[in-house]
């Protein structure tokens, strides 16, 4: 559940206000940005902005993470999950060269807010004669509202980009918040209509669908992860199957014993019932405690692949759930035959 939560990250907070306009042929097309005004126009729309993709390199290639050239007060609104001290945020506004980055991300290459980071730019080469390397000051670290919100992200102001690299007129997507959730369709639709036809002509989706498509690329990682688990789940159950067969077969005498004691067929039933849940929620316990303690040195080797990462408390839930019904399965066939079992059968039983 952990690594479904990874790889559908932010699909479950992603707003039903918003949606995504990227370019028909392929989100790495870049749009003109004068397309702005007109989706600001278009009835339905409350709020609009853009974002480009960066793509720079930090001291090493293998230090990636996402970095995106947007308008800071535009972003920061339509993004409340975003949090962060006011005092940032308007220092941020403020400054040219500033950035901010997430809390894990921070973390990861021990940043504080005032340090200067240089970033090798790979795809935006300056043209402005200038180092190649943009160098940004990090005014703020965000955090995010739930723990499904990226935090390793590093976000800059998107006229830094143009000064560094003359004004191109060009970006990578539109943000579009609309009025009313319900619209949504139809405010897409009238985006996509406004630049039918044109050079670059558009796609408007909502975030939501927009991000489960692109985590859908890797394939139906839920359906997947489900497939192993049934069969993970289907083996336990052979082997607190067979453990629990066993001990009724090897303690025939004694269940012969508590019967003639004068334990009820019933009272039998359920201890051997009892026995097989302790058995199989002892193990789910253990499983679920050692899985606790390894998902944060898990989330931070996996950080640059899955940004989020974690165990849902319903995880925990459904964890010992499935224990009680594997226990309560496993142990079903031999209590049944322990009730069943005639005393004089079972103490002459060897």
């Amino acid at each position: 559940m952990a690594l479904e939560r990874g790889f559908n990250m932010g699909i479950e907070i992603a707003g039903q206000d918003r949606l995504l306009t990227i370019h028909k042929v392929s989100l790495i097309q870049l749009l003109p940005v004068r397309y702005l005004n007109t989706i600001r126009s278009t009835p339905g729309v409350a709020h609009a902005t853009h974002s480009t993709w960066f793509g720079g390199i930090y001291q090493d290639e293998r230090n990636f993470f996402a970095q995106m050239a947007v308008v800071p007060e535009d972003y920061l609104d339509i993004y409340p999950e975003y949090v962060r001290p006011d005092d940032q945020r308007q220092r941020w506004i403020d400054t040219r060269t500033g950035a901010i980055a997430g809390r894990k991300l921070a973390e990861r290459f021990g940043w504080q807010v005032g340090d200067r980071i240089p970033i090798e730019p790979t795809i935006w080469r300056p043209r402005d004669g200038g180092n190649e390397a943009y160098e940004f000051e990090l005014v703020g670290i965000y955090e995010g509202r739930t723990q499904d919100v990226d935090e390793t992200a590093f976000f800059f102001h998107h006229r830094y980009l143009m000064e560094r690299m003359g004004d191109i007129g060009e970006v990578g997507w539109f943000t579009v918040q609309v009025e009313d959730p319900a619209t949504a369709d139809q405010v897409a639709l009238a985006i996509d209509q406004h630049f039918a036809n044109s050079p670059a002509e558009t796609k408007t989706t909502s975030e939501e669908a927009f991000m489960r498509s692109f985590a859908e690329q890797v394939g139906n990682t839920k359906a997947i992860l489900m497939a192993i688990a049934l069969i993970v789940f289907f083996v336990i159950l052979l082997i607190v199957a067979n453990t629990m067969a066993q001990s009724v077969r090897e303690r025939t005498q004694e269940l012969g014993v508590l019967k003639t004691l004068g334990f009820t067929d019933r009272g039998v039933l359920l201890l051997v019932l009892a026995e097989g849940v302790l058995l199989s929620v002892g193990a789910a316990l253990l499983g679920l405690f050692l899985v606790v303690l390894a998902a944060p040195g898990l989330a931070k080797q996996l950080q640059m692949f899955l940004p989020v990462f974690y165990i849902p408390r319903g995880a925990l839930v459904a964890g010992l759930g499935i224990a009680v019904a594997l226990g309560l399965a496993s142990g079903g066939v031999p209590a049944w035959l322990a009730m069943r079992m005639n005393i004089v059968d079972a103490l002459q039983r060897r």
